[in-house]
């Protein structure tokens, strides 16, 4: 019997892949072909965690004066937020609403109702309306978490020094130090726990880098010894140490530390400035430099997640920071690439 013609054959071959191809299960055809296929059981539409909010709104108390030729007055109507701390909670996965410091109280107290964390940032004004403003809204922080309401607060520079003087009720307890514009390490007492710290996920090669490479950004001229803390009762008992930096001179100040009993972060040192500050030269911007940034943003914002509160989206949206317009300062800043004025 001779061989069937070509058109029957090829008619054969056809029908004996598409055997095969249906013979197989949909996923295994799928593949043949090269298409990926999602989980099946609907796993993308599961529900989130309702014990981890998505959609964290962190306030951000702005500081007297206009952020762009340092003509920083406690007496002045203008306030600013320089934008970088703005992405720096944005990088993280939240959003800002701004808690200006010379609103009426009430106010404060409306958008303070609209967020999930708290972050106070640089700046240099110790007294007068700003510094009674920092008292509310961290007694607000310290009311919240009492009644068992997670609410967590980051301070950096300025403000870690207000809390200090906050918490130890003396104003007059910050100390002197060569710190200003200047580039350093963090070193790690070996008598401080690194758990439940922004510091405990951290890859065990950074925080050696750390240790040794100067990858965080100072910029301040008071600070606090780790003596004067400890010897402190109120701040001791309220704080632990986790970081020392030295100054230009050699001298140890505390450049991190954590509340003991509250979701409550300190850092002299800027994490947000590797990331998005570039109008000093001294500021680090290596791969390591920006990963500790992201991972100090990652923890912050993981704590507001914890928040119950789930303000109303109309009301979040009227008060984001989003309906105010950034000003880019050009090289009349001292500081900052990009601000926020608030008149």
């Amino acid at each position: 019997m001779g061989s069937p013609p070509p058109h029957r054959l090829l008619l054969l071959l056809l029908l004996l892949a598409v055997a095969a191809v249906v013979g197989r299960s949909p996923s295994a055809a799928a593949a043949a072909e090269g298409v990926i296929q999602l989980p099946s059981g609907g796993a993308c539409a599961a529900a989130p965690d309702p014990a981890a909010y998505d959609r964290p709104v962190i306030g951000i108390v702005s500081h007297p004066g206009d952020g762009v030729g340092g003509r920083i007055s406690n007496g002045t109507a203008t306030s600013y937020i320089a934008a970088s701390y703005v992405k720096f909670v944005e990088s993280a996965g939240a959003r800002v609403v701004p808690l200006i410091y010379n609103e009426p109280e009430e106010r404060l107290l409306e958008k303070l109702s609209l967020v999930n964390g708290v972050l106070f940032t640089g700046g240099w004004v110790k007294s007068g309306p700003y510094f009674e403003t920092i008292k509310k809204v961290f007694q607000y922080v310290l009311d919240k978490n009492d009644a068992g309401i997670p609410f967590p607060l980051f301070a950096q520079c300025l403000g870690f020094e207000l809390v200090s003087m906050i918490v130890s009720k003396d104003n007059n307890i910050l100390e002197s130090f060569s710190a200003v514009n200047q580039a350093s390490t963090l070193q790690f007492p070996n008598y401080c726990s690194l758990k439940g710290s922004a510091f405990e996920r951290f890859d065990p090669d950074l925080i050696k880098k750390l240790s040794t490479s100067c990858l965080v950004m100072q910029n301040h001229r008071y600070g606090i010894s780790p003596k004067t803390l400890r010897d402190n009762v109120a701040l001791s008992s309220f704080f632990k140490i986790l970081t020392t930096s030295p100054d230009e001179n050699g001298e140890v100040y505390v450049s991190t530390v954590q509340a003991n009993k509250y979701p409550i972060t300190c850092t002299q040192w800027h994490p947000e400035k590797a990331i998005f500050e570039f109008g000093k030269p001294m500021i680090p911007h290596s791969k390591d430099a920006v990963q500790v940034t992201q991972n100090f943003a990652n923890y912050f914002i993981s704590q507001a997640r914890k928040s119950p509160n789930r303000p109303p989206a109309d009301k979040v949206l009227d008060n984001l920071i989003y309906n105010y317009s950034p000003t880019f300062t050009g090289k009349e800043s001292k500081s900052f690439d990009v601000v926020y004025i608030f008149s």
